[in-house]
Formats: structure tokens, sequence, C-alpha cells
């Protein structure tokens, strides 16, 4: 049997850059990299619509650079926050029970 020494694996390379699983600078990397992923989907989504962040945050009653520090992944917007930007893009939330 011939191995494939190109396979990766992934949590060994996680575990090595940003410790175990648990681990607070494992948990301070997957908040960043939520952060990140969250800002990415609003960039793109108000983008997709044509609007400005400027138009944006007058919409949802935020300044712009709060806008453009979510967007860069900087900060998270609170729950109440999200909601309003979504509702102003003209997006919804779908929630669902993830199948076992």
């Amino acid at each position: 049997m011939e191995t494939n020494r190109d396979i990766i694996n992934v949590d060994l390379i996680m575990d090595q850059l940003y410790g175990k699983e648990g681990s607070p600078e494992r948990e301070n990397f997957k908040k960043e990299a939520y952060n990140y992923c969250t800002g990415q989907l609003i960039h793109e989504a108000r983008k997709e619509e044509k609007v400005t962040q400027l138009e944006l945050a007058k919409r949802i009653g935020v300044d712009k650079s709060y806008i453009s520090r979510i967007e860069k992944g900087l900060i998270e917007p609170g729950v109440g926050t999200f909601y309003r930007i979504i509702n102003a893009l003209g997006l919804k939330i779908e929630i669902s029970k993830q199948l076992a």
C-alpha cells in the first residue's frame, strides 16, 4: 500500500499554531476567525446591495467607522446590531437544527 505524503492533518497544524483545542490561544483564534468571517459576510452583502458603509451606518444608527471595523473583523457586533444590519440589507436569518 502506498502512502500519500501530501495529506495534511489540519488539527495538528492548528494545535501547533494556536494551541490545543480549548486553550485560551485557540479560543482567541476562533473568536478572531468568526469575527473575520462575519465581517466578510456583511461586506459582501452590503456590496451586493450597492450600499455604502455610510448608508448602512445611518440605517442602523451607528458611525461609519463602526461598520468598517466590523467588516475588517476587528470587532464583533452585538446580536442586536447584527440583526439590524441584516434587516437593513434586506436579508434574513434562518435557524435550523443540525441533523445528527
